[in-house]
This record gives C-alpha cells, structure tokens and sequence, in this order.
C-alpha cells in the first residue's frame, strides 16, 4: 500500500521520514538474476504529474534503509549515494528503473522505489534473487582398487561456487545409490566462502564392493536451482578396479599339448582367477610329491619320452586350489636294415625291412631315386634295374616336425654278358654288327675284325641304362671275316665272337650282271628293228638311198660299240 503524510507537514524533508505504506494492488515483486549478470528492477509505480524526484533505498537486516540513488523530474540528473559496495554499478533511467550491474550474492536484498510529490510518496519494493551455476560435479580422491566383502571409502563427488546451495546424488550404473547400513555409507557437507558466499559441497561414498561391480560406472550429480528453476548436472564416470581372492586354478601347456615331441622344451603356466592374480605357485612333476616353487611360468628343457603325465600346481597358501594336464611327448624312432651303401651281386637275394616305433599310428613312404614306390622294396633276385637311392620316410601327422628318415643307396654288380647280332643292309653290300652288353660297372667295348673287309663307320655306343648298353659297327666283307667284341669291367673281362660270310654278297652281284646283260640285249633288239624299218623307208626313196646305206653302216658300228662297251662292263 502507498503511504501518505501527515496533513501538518508539507515539507519533502517530512514526507521522506515519515511512515509511508504500500499502496493497494502493489505486492511484492521478485526479481531473479544470474551471478555476474545485471539486475533489471522497473519501478512498477506510475509517474505522478507533480512528481518532484524519485529514489531507490535497499533495507538492511535490521529495516534500516540505506538510499543509493536519487533522480529529479526536474533537473533531469542523476545522484548516487556514497555507498561503497555499489560504487560504478549503478544506474537510474529516466523512468526510474534500476540497474545494477555484475550481480553480486550480497545483491539478495529487499529494494524500494520511491515517488516523491508536495503531497504524496509512493514506494514499490522488489526482492532480488540472485544464482549461481555451480561447477561440473567431479569425483576425487579415487580409491585405487575396492576390495569385495569390504566397506571402503571409493571417492569423493566435489561440486564448487553453487548458489544457493545444492544437493549431491551417487550412481552405481545409472541407478541411485541410497545409504545402507553397513554397505553404503554417504556422507554430505557443504561450505559457503566468506568473501564470495558462494557453495562447495562435497559428498563421500564408502561403499561395499562385489564381483558384480567388475566394470561397473560410478557416477554423481548435483541438484541446483537456477533463474529458470531446478536443474542437474552429471559428472564423468569412473570405473573402478575390483580386487577379489582366486576361486579357481588353471594350468596352462605351451606349445600346445597335442604337439610336444621329444626335445621341445615345456612351459607350463599356472593361472588364478583372482585380482591380482597370484604372482607364485607350486608346480608338481610327475613321481614327484613335493612341488616345486616357482612364478606362474615353469619350463622343462629337452623333454624325453619319460617326461609323459601328470603335472599339477596350486597356490602356496592354499594347496587344495590345485589344477592338473596330461602331457604327452611323442617320439618316433626308425630303423633301416640294411642302411647306408650296400653292394651286391646281381641274381642276389636282399631283405629290406624299415621298422617303425612311435607314441602313435605314423605313416611310412618309400622313395627310390625322389620317385615315390607304391610298396616296400622286396628283392629275391636282384636287377641291374633295382640299383638306387632308397629312402625310407615316417611322420606323425599330428605332430610338426617329427619326422624320421633313412637311406639305402644300393648297388648291383655283375661280370660283363655279351650277345652279338648282325643285320644285312637291304642292298645286300653291307652288314651292321651289335654287341649288346650288360655289367656293373659300366664294362669297355672293343672291337677286332680277323679278316679283309674295311669298316664303313666307327662303332657307335647306345646310352647306358639299367647296366645295359651296346656298340655296332656296319662292314662291307670282300671275304669271310670274323667279328670279336671284348667287354671288361672290374670284375671280369668277356669275350665273343661273329663269323660274317661274304658269299651272300657275291651271289647278289652275280644276279645284278645277268640282269644288266638282259637290259642291255634287249635294248639291242629293239635298234636293230627300228634300223630295218628305216632302211626299208629310205629304199623307196631314190634320193635318199646312198644316205640310208651310210646311216646303216654307222648303226652297225654303233651297235658294235655298244655291245663292247657293255661287255667291258660285265
């Protein structure tokens, strides 16, 4: 309500000090501000006609006003009362709205506005409320682990400069955390700064962890409220490492179990699921009661066949906690009967046996010279051909690397065999001498020829193959002649012979001349009739007489060449 003053006093000075009261319809007016903003308060009082001048006054405490600022209709200026914490803040329009600029906690006060007339003076208070947004909550002082079945202090959720106060919530995935006795224990305090009267809060969670926690976020919030209301802000999350004791032992085998041979070396490896996880353990060999200490790892060099089965570990401290592994070493032994270079005499009997011996089924290839062999090699009666390199091969699939192998390089000696064949050439003037021989070693063919004859090439050698090869020659005998072939290697030297006739050859020239002399008589036949028809031509004709009796002697004398000549070559 709007006071009024006393009707004996007319002066402003008394109008100013008396009791003045809010007029109807003038309730109390509240204005909200954000900390550092500036604080808009109009007047909310309509100017009089006759106003003289108007001011602003905040109350202290105790009611007491305290004026700041003072406007004249008049004159038009503006006067700010020597108040030392609105020094440079204030400013008064010209229809007496108030502002006052980086708003301040000490700002939250109850202002009045003052309209002064000779008869009247109207006041409109306005309360001003002032906030501030307090900072990103954050959790500190972390613990470095929780431990399970153990109340422990996790952090810290600090919040700073909030006005007014606000309020701190703890999450565990998203969900409130609420106080439980004995397994969630928060505790809440806030503290004001003296200079800026502004808020820290501070809430401590201890808290009972579980296994279930393993991963799990934490997180805060704080609740404040603001010119627009109520708001929340979120910390970061924080994911805490979980200490738990170990429920179960593993044992683990490097390399893999299924491929240890003899002389790998072993790991083993004992695991605990605990964290952290347990840094020493007992290993247990088998035959052997006491274990042996050692870190997680333990390894065994150069295995053997008798390193296979059991091997255990288990914690110190706890030996009933234990784990076990099978382990088998594989082996592969091979033995080739007979090994190595083996000489022996063709038509020789030779057993050939490979025997296996392993930790399990292993497959057996035999090569011969890099060419596998579909069986065994087996020889009752040995062949040039059976000479070479025998391989014997085993392998465990299963296992990489173990393989085994040996050779037989096997050789088949025998004294020289010879075989002589001829072949007549189809005109019948020469004839090709074979002497096929075969021996380990390669025997040396020579030749000696008894007899005259000449020899129409050198001898020519076929490639030697299996201990078999041979040498020919091709002669043209002027009489019987004979052939001896000579083959000597380091066990023996052999030799043959071959008579070679010359009489077929003879024969054939024989029958070549008669049949030059029939050729020859019939070519002669056949002129004389031809030189009778023309001698009778040429009679008829008187002119030509004397030359056909020419013509007919020189026939003559041709003819008679012609018969020499073919005599002389008879």
């Amino acid at each position: 309500m709007a006071s009024k003053a006393a009707p004996s006093c007319r002066l402003v000075f008394c109008l100013l000090i008396s009791a003045a009261v809010l007029r109807p319809g003038l309730g109390w007016y509240t204005v909200n501000s954000a900390y550092g903003d500036t604080i808009i308060m109009p007047c909310r009082v309509d100017v009089p006609q006759n106003l003289m001048f108007g001011k602003w006054k905040y109350e202290k405490p105790d009611g007491s006003p305290v004026f700041i600022a003072f406007r004249s209709s008049t004159k038009k200026s503006v006067q700010y009362d020597d108040v030392p914490e609105y020094k440079d803040r204030l400013n008064l329009s010209e229809n007496y709205t108030l502002s006052i600029s980086n708003a301040k906690i000490s700002d939250e006060k109850r202002f009045v506005c003052m309209l002064v007339t000779e008869d009247d003076v109207f006041e409109a208070p306005t309360v001003v409320k002032v906030f501030k947004q307090p900072s990103k909550p954050e959790i500190v002082s972390k613990a470095p682990f929780l431990e399970t079945d153990k109340l422990k202090k996790l952090g810290e959720c600090i919040s700073k400069d909030s006005y007014p106060d606000g309020n701190i919530t703890w999450y565990r995935n998203g969900k409130v955390l609420q106080p439980l006795e004995g397994a969630v224990v928060i505790i809440f305090r806030k503290q004001m700064d003296s200079v800026t009267q502004l808020y820290t809060m501070t809430s401590s969670l201890e808290y009972k962890t579980t296994k279930a926690d393993i991963q799990m976020p934490f997180t805060c919030s704080v609740t404040y409220y603001g010119p627009s209301g109520q708001k929340t802000v979120y910390s970061e999350q924080a994911v805490f490492d979980i200490y738990y004791p170990t429920e179960q032992v593993t044992i683990q085998v490097l390399p893999s179990k299924n491929a240890i041979k003899e002389g790998d070396n072993i790991t083993l490896k004992c695991l605990g699921n605990g964290n952290p996880p347990p840094e020493e353990f007992l290993f247990y060999l088998p035959g052997q009661p006491e274990g042996i200490r050692s870190s997680n790892t333990y390894t065994l060099t150069d295995v053997k066949r008798n390193a296979t089965g059991d091997y255990k570990c288990s914690l110190v401290d706890k030996k009933s906690m234990i784990a076990s592994a099978a382990i088998t070493v594989h082996y592969l032994d091979l033995s080739l009967n007979p090994s190595g270079e083996v000489t022996k005499q063709i038509g020789d009997a030779l057993p050939v046996s490979c025997t296996i011996s392993a930790s399990r089924n292993a497959t057996v290839v035999w090569m011969k010279d890099n060419v596998k062999l579909r069986s065994s090699p087996s020889f009752s009666s040995l062949h040039y051909q059976d000479a070479g390199n025998y391989v014997c091969e085993t392998a465990l699939q299963e296992v990489e690397g173990l393989k085994k192998r040996e050779s037989l390089t096997l050789i088949v000696e025998g004294k020289p065999q010879i075989k002589m064949t001829k072949k007549t050439d189809p005109s019948g003037l020469s004839k090709t001498i074979i002497c096929h021989v075969e021996g380990f070693p390669k025997p040396a063919i020579q030749w000696t020829i008894t007899g005259s004859g000449s020899v129409i090439n050198q001898a020519k050698e076929s490639p030697y193959i299996n201990g078999r090869y041979y040498s020919k020659i091709i002669i043209s005998p002027e009489e019987n002649v004979t052939l001896t072939c000579t083959a000597e290697n380091q066990l023996e030297r052999t030799v043959n012979s071959l008579n070679v006739s010359a009489n077929e050859n003879k024969e054939k020239v024989n029958d070549q001349a008669k049949l030059i002399v029939g050729i020859v008589v019939g070519l002669l036949l056949a002129a004389l009739v031809a030189g009778v028809v023309y001698w009778l031509y040429m009679k008829k004709s008187k002119t030509a007489s004397k030359h056909v009796n020419k013509d007919l002697g020189n026939m003559e004398e041709n003819k008679k060449l012609e018969e020499n000549n073919h005599k002389t070559e008879a």
